[in-house]
């Protein structure tokens, strides 16, 4: 693969070696993706236009659905939207609190710039803005700070008129940001930030510098994402990608949450369609028994509805438009298209190209991915994680630094409980299999 930087194959391949997903790079691997690309482009557009966008994502575990989301996120920050992954979970982040999911969402929120947290780039962006378009307008000299002060503090009232009729402390927090930032005051507007941010347990003493009181709840945390998407557009972010990621994890915990929980997500996809934010692109991921089986969508009715789509057709034809969409989940065949990407990938940062495309031929990459496969009872769709990791850190690794390496005689490929994920352990039958390549 020529024209790929060398930090760019670094990054994708030492996340492989890990056995994670890179956070760039993921064209390079997108095997079977194309289908979607053209409706990804559009929804993208959409948004960047000031539409919003709703999807839902639905696939077993293992068939890529973290990686396709990412894929998504690459594409977002490409158009300079602003994007953050949120992993729903039980105890760190229930999705029946909308304040906390708010929180881990500017924890996590990136651009193309700034990696998480960029919130604080984020503001003093859009300040910057406002204080461009104030002098734009001529009407104040830029040597006058008292009344630049008085025109950006009007401006900022005025693009947040929407926002402040809800959430009049979402404006409030920002006013006593800047005031606290331009005082020299890096503590207090450290604080006043966090509070904007979702923090909880803010300074008291903050807070009243701000003119807010108490911690963001969760009625209010819908109006701060409204906000905080205005203040992405006037800074030069048109759009937000938010991925809620996990949503499955909603079927173990308590009947009572579960059910706050799916009317949250009812209500957030009503928000999203009603237009109440303009430049969200928000996707969810799930597993098929999330959006089919008893404890999960099925439990409340007007959300099963709005997620409802027909699969009973071949998967060949499945509706990308659709609000719910399926990964098809890898074959042997993707599994080793997925790796001869890898490996040319690979070989172009090789000190020995030649060796590493001999060696590590098409052939080879077959009986790896059915090797594996094997390993994992036949369920080739659990094993893109193991498999991408035995081929970087146990095959192309050795290959490239001994010349005297060739993995058809000199590995015998293993798989250990330890190393595997709870899926893929569940798929496996013994602690332990050697495989014979």
């Amino acid at each position: 693969m020529t024209g790929v930087s060398p930090a760019r194959r670094r990054e994708v391949i030492d996340a492989l070696r890990r056995g994670a997903v890179p956070s760039a790079g993921l064209d390079l691997l997108a095997v079977g993706l194309d289908r979607f690309g053209t409706v990804v482009g559009e929804n993208l557009d959409a948004v960047a236009a000031g539409g919003a966008v709703f999807k839902a994502v639905r696939g077993e575990y293992g068939s890529g659905k973290t990686f396709f989301t990412r894929w998504i996120a690459e594409r977002a920050r490409r158009a300079n939207l602003a994007t953050a992954e949120v992993q729903v979970s039980e105890n760190e982040t229930p999705l029946h609190r909308l304040e906390t999911v708010y929180r881990r969402l500017t924890e996590r929120l990136s651009t193309s710039t700034f990696p998480p947290s960029a919130l604080r780039p984020v503001v003093d962006g859009w300040f910057y803005a406002l204080e461009e378009d104030v002098l734009a307008a001529g009407e104040v000299a830029p040597d006058d700070v008292d009344a630049l002060d008085r025109a950006v503090a009007a401006l900022l009232d005025q693009r947040l008129a929407a926002v402040s009729r809800s959430a009049p402390a979402f404006a409030a927090a920002l006013r006593g940001y800047r005031r606290a930032a331009l005082g020299g005051d890096s503590a207090t507007a450290d604080a006043i930030l966090a509070w904007l941010g979702g923090q909880p347990h803010v300074a008291a003493a903050a807070r009243r510098v701000a003119g807010v009181k108490g911690d963001l709840d969760h009625f209010a945390a819908l109006s701060f994402l409204q906000g905080l998407l205005a203040v992405l557009r006037d800074s030069g972010h048109p759009g937000l990608l938010l991925v809620l990621d996990e949503v499955e994890t909603l079927q173990r915990v308590r009947s009572d949450a579960r059910d706050k929980a799916l009317n949250a997500l009812r209500q957030l996809i009503d928000e999203v369609h009603s237009g109440r934010f303009p430049g969200l692109y928000l996707v969810i991921t799930g597993t098929p028994a999330f959006f089919e089986g008893p404890q999960g969508v099925q439990r409340l009715a007007p959300l099963a509805q709005r997620l409802a789509v027909d699969f009973a057709t071949d998967a060949r034809f499945d509706n990308p438009r659709a609000v719910q969409i399926r990964l098809p989940g890898f074959s042997v065949d993707s599994l080793v298209e997925l790796g001869g990407r890898v490996r040319d990938l690979y070989a172009d940062g090789s000190a020995a190209p030649d060796r590493v495309l001999r060696l590590v031929d098409d052939g080879y990459l077959s009986d790896l991915a059915r090797a594996i496969a094997g390993g994992l009872g036949g369920k080739v769709g659990v094993a893109p994680r193991l498999f991408l990791k035995k081929l970087v850190g146990e095959v192309l690794d050795r290959v490239d630094q001994f010349p005297e390496f060739d993995p058809r005689q000199h590995y015998a490929l293993s798989l250990t409980a330890t190393e595997m994920t709870d899926v893929e352990r569940n798929a496996s039958s013994a602690d332990e299999v050697a495989l014979e390549l």
